[in-house]
């Protein structure tokens, strides 16, 4: 499970297994939550609050080009 960044105590992740579209899971002791990319939304919530969610989607518009790429690279080096 190849780690992006840490920020805040938020982990962004991907899964090496992960498919399209291009997305992020978000983890934090044992709350977890994914969001696609383009557009950023939400898809799944397991015990984040509403304020985090917000922030952390906030966290992700501002690095989605970041996301991007390291997806991109893994995904394309691994096939």
């Amino acid at each position: 499970m190849p780690t992006i960044f840490t920020l805040f105590g938020y982990r962004f992740l991907f899964y090496s297994n992960d498919h399209a579209p291009i997305h992020v899971h978000v983890v934090k002791g044992n709350a977890k939550a994914k969001f696609n990319l383009f557009p950023v939304e939400l898809v799944d919530n397991h015990g984040f609050k509403s304020t985090e969610l917000k922030m952390i989607e906030s966290i992700i518009e501002e690095n989605v080009e970041t996301i991007a790429l390291h997806w991109n690279m893994f995904f394309n080096y691994s096939k």
